[in-house]
């Protein structure tokens, strides 16, 4: 028991004197000092205990820390260092936000070509390439120039006819003739008018329409079912009125009277949409100028409906 004890007594007198030491350690004086490289000329020193260079240290060091992780976690850094904290569903949800935005890009720019090139088609322009807004220009294939129609005095043959419809007299229709063409065929067609035509179809002569001369504000029908996408006045035409069907299939009207559909309503084939008249800098008269457009071309009406 006794050697025990001794054994402790000895523990603590050597403990006591490695304290001492470390102590005495840390309260030694230490200089720093900042000399010239060539001519070992003192330029700076710094003097002090050891623990109190430890103490500065690492306080420093924990400072460092502190702005560290303070800068990484409020800066893009923090995606890179600790990862992104969003969760799997999150991160879909994210994915998903992006793609949407990127259709909706796509779908915007298709409206867009979509709208040119249904300005193309009232001004009456075929042929021409409508470039995307994000196409650069000069890139595609450029046709030529078409001259734009101009405005000539009707025919005798047409005032006898004008004054034929005036009268009231009963008058014979044309038969509907010539060859079917595939695509559009297939569907039965309203006439939007019933009259004489003035003016035929005719590509050579860039008349992409027929003509139908008749009593002013005589009843415009649509000629399938569909949307209306222009319903407005246009100073070479007047009055103008555009249907969207299926099939990349557009069927329009000038000249009108007036317009008794607004854009976006839905018709019904044969259903009134306007009403016909003189209006626009390019008419000779109360007529019906109705279009049909394929995919973008111009078809001759006559190939499917009997006026």
């Amino acid at each position: 028991m006794q050697g025990y004890a001794c054994k402790n007594i000895i523990y603590f007198i050597k403990l006591a004197k490695h304290r001492n030491k470390l102590s005495q350690a840390l309260h030694q004086r230490y200089k720093l000092v900042v000399l010239h490289e060539e001519t070992f000329e003192e330029k700076a020193s710094f003097s002090g205990k050891l623990w109190y260079w430890i103490t500065g240290l690492l306080s420093a060091t924990a400072v460092l820390v502190i702005l560290t992780i303070i800068l990484i976690r409020s800066t893009s850094l923090r995606e890179y260092v600790i990862g992104s904290s969003l969760s799997g569903y999150e991160r879909s949800q994210l994915m998903d936000a992006y793609s949407r935005i990127d259709s909706l890009e796509q779908i915007a720019l298709a409206n867009d070509l979509y709208l040119d090139n249904l300005q193309a088609v009232i001004s009456g322009r075929v042929g021409e390439t409508v470039e995307r807004p994000d196409q650069e220009p000069g890139t595609g294939n450029e046709p030529a120039e078409i001259p734009e129609s101009k405005s000539v005095p009707p025919s005798e043959d047409e005032l006898a006819l004008r004054e034929l419809i005036e009268s009231g007299a009963p008058y014979d229709l044309p038969e509907h003739s010539g060859p079917a063409r595939s695509g559009i065929s297939s569907y039965t067609f309203y006439s939007p008018i019933k009259g004489i035509i003035s003016s035929s179809f005719s590509a050579g002569e860039q008349h992409y329409a027929v003509d139908i001369a008749v009593k002013m504000n005589e009843p415009v029908r649509a000629t399938l079912s569909g949307h209306v996408v222009f319903a407005s006045y246009t100073p070479e035409t007047g009055y103008v009125a555009i249907v969207q069907h299926g099939n990349n299939l557009l069927s329009l009207y000038k000249h009108c009277a007036s317009i008794i559909k607004k854009v976006g309503s839905f018709v019904r084939g044969g259903e009134v949409i306007a009403f016909a008249g003189d209006t626009g800098e390019l008419t000779t008269g109360p007529h019906l100028h109705f279009e049909l457009w394929y995919n973008g071309n111009p078809v001759n009406p006559t190939d499917y409906i009997a006026f």
